[in-house]
């Protein structure tokens, strides 16, 4: 029973660790929902306050430096270029609902 109650909020992606392809997982609920961990545990597990605290002044000083450095990584990383074909392939679409009656072309 734990194990299914650990595997509800939850969906696996592929990630990173160093160069090589690992799985991970993607929380879909919870306090850290749509964050990508290494152990599905993490999903569920309290926050570290003090970790939170440091990481938010972090991003504040050296975010733009952060995100150009990230963005130039993703593009031109072989690894990462892999990671995105194989977590494409994973991600359901949801249809769009049609909004009112189709308009006819006169």
């Amino acid at each position: 029973m734990f194990v299914r109650q650990l595997l509800e909020g939850i969906t696996t992606v592929f990630g990173k660790k160093g160069s090589q392809t690992v799985r991970k997982y993607r929380c879909t609920s919870g306090p850290r929902k749509g964050r990508i961990v290494a152990k599905a545990a993490t999903c569920n597990a309290p926050k570290n306050v003090k970790a939170s605290v440091t990481l938010k002044k972090t991003r504040r000083s050296k975010g733009k430096t952060l995100d150009i450095k990230r963005s130039r990584t993703k593009r031109t990383n072989p690894a990462s270029q892999k990671l995105k074909r194989l977590n494409i392939g994973k991600r359901r679409i949801k249809p769009h609902k049609r909004r009112g009656a189709r308009r006819s072309r006169i």
